[in-house]
């Protein structure tokens, strides 16, 4: 094994940085452009797993080491086992990785720059926000390789219309950051220089609210999109009643009747 091997062996496949409430995790895989190896997954999903029970965690930033945010699933690995049973068990430890994202009660923030491909673009389509810079590219391009990207096509299709979704899967051709932004695949775009302070105007947002109000209302969100419309009016009613026994919004409105700044006690 080569020196440059071994030190790259050594690094982290993941990076964290915690900071007043936000903690930014970083994939460092830079050499594969951050592909998502078995490996990187299961330390993200550790991550996560601990973040999700941490209530001095507010805000989570994803991100990408080197020139890319991530290139999707690593191909060498994929091609390492021919069985079904290990084809399958990757995939489902993929489509976990994702619901962990909308299911954890911290907003999620995608900090894209470079590329974003396959299980990578499914990833920014994933979480909650995502701000991009303007050099950034998305593509689901695994219909190049004969590979239809299906589970990158669940993110893709509750993010952007249909034809639009369809047209990136059946093409598998690259689309820009503004293009990205028009389809509704990312909320802002900025020049790569700005980047950190666009997701820093975004976090400290976040982070002036009330936790409960976050919480409460990302669980819903997701809850009802895939409900009928009765059904959905049902489950926000009862949301915005349970919401409302909460000592944080007496306390907001209050303050906001008073033309004071709220004080907020995270319950």
């Amino acid at each position: 094994m080569s020196a440059n091997t071994q030190a790259a062996a050594a690094e982290p496949l993941l990076l964290r940085q915690d900071n007043g409430g936000v903690a930014t995790l970083t994939l460092n895989r830079s050499a594969q452009f951050n592909s998502l190896s078995r490996a990187l997954m299961r330390d993200l999903q550790a991550e996560l797993d601990g973040i999700a029970a941490d209530a001095g965690v507010r805000v989570v930033v994803l991100a990408g080491a080197g020139k890319a945010f991530c290139s999707g699933h690593d191909l060498k690995e994929m091609r390492s086992d021919p069985a079904k049973a290990f084809q399958k068990a990757l995939f489902q430890q993929c489509s976990e990785l994702m619901l962990s994202l909308v299911r954890m009660p911290q907003p999620v923030i995608a900090r894209v720059h470079g590329i974003a491909t396959a299980a990578g673009c499914q990833l920014v389509s994933m979480c909650d926000l995502a701000v991009a810079s303007d050099n950034s590219r998305f593509a689901v391009s695994g219909v190049n390789l004969g590979l239809f990207c299906s589970t990158p096509s669940v993110g893709l299709a509750r993010n952007m219309g249909r034809k639009q979704a369809m047209e990136m899967l059946l093409t598998g051709e690259f689309i820009d950051a503004q293009s990205a932004l028009s389809r509704g695949l990312v909320n802002r775009v900025v020049p790569l220089a700005q980047l950190d302070e666009e997701i820093a105007k975004l976090t400290d947002s976040i982070l002036a609210k009330t936790p409960v109000a976050i919480k409460t209302g990302k669980q819903m969100f997701y809850r009802q999109l895939e409900m009928g419309l009765e059904a959905a009016y049902e489950l926000a009613s009862e949301t915005m009643a349970c919401n409302m026994m909460a000592e944080d919004a007496q306390e907001g409105i209050d303050a906001f009747l008073a033309k004071r700044k709220p004080q907020w006690k995270g319950r």
